[in-house]
């Protein structure tokens, strides 16, 4: 599948109707955002299961200030509406697929139970 833009009307809806979504903060003037657009498409059409996003952050600046994107290009994993990943840096491919195989590989039912714990006020 190839990627897909983004919008702040879009956003939800996608993050909330995909397992997994890829979200590839960038912006036309950013080398390396152009550098890594190839890889990021080359990754997205081995695994058409999942969602392969990208954000221009001129555009949708409300959403790259929700997300507090401050460098680019930023790249976002989210699985089951949930933020496993968000970090600055263009990657090489194959650390990009080495990120899609983990994400994939996370257990979610640890996760959810994790957050469930981190949001429940000590009892102390």
């Amino acid at each position: 599948m190839a990627t897909q833009e983004l919008t702040e009307q879009t956003f939800a809806d996608t993050v909330g109707g995909n397992d997994i979504v890829l979200v590839d903060f960038w912006a036309s003037w950013c080398g390396p955002c152009r550098t890594f657009a190839p890889v990021y498409e080359t990754v997205s059409e081995a695994n058409p299961d999942i969602v392969f996003a990208k954000v221009d952050t001129e555009a949708e600046q409300g959403l790259a200030g929700y997300f507090q994107i401050s460098s680019i290009p930023t790249l976002m994993a989210i699985r089951d509406g949930v933020v496993l990943y968000s970090q600055a840096g263009a990657l090489p491919q194959p650390a990009l697929e080495n990120l899609v195989q983990a994400v994939r590989d996370v257990d979610m039912e640890d996760v959810r139970k994790k957050l469930a714990e981190e949001s429940t006020p000590d009892s102390e």
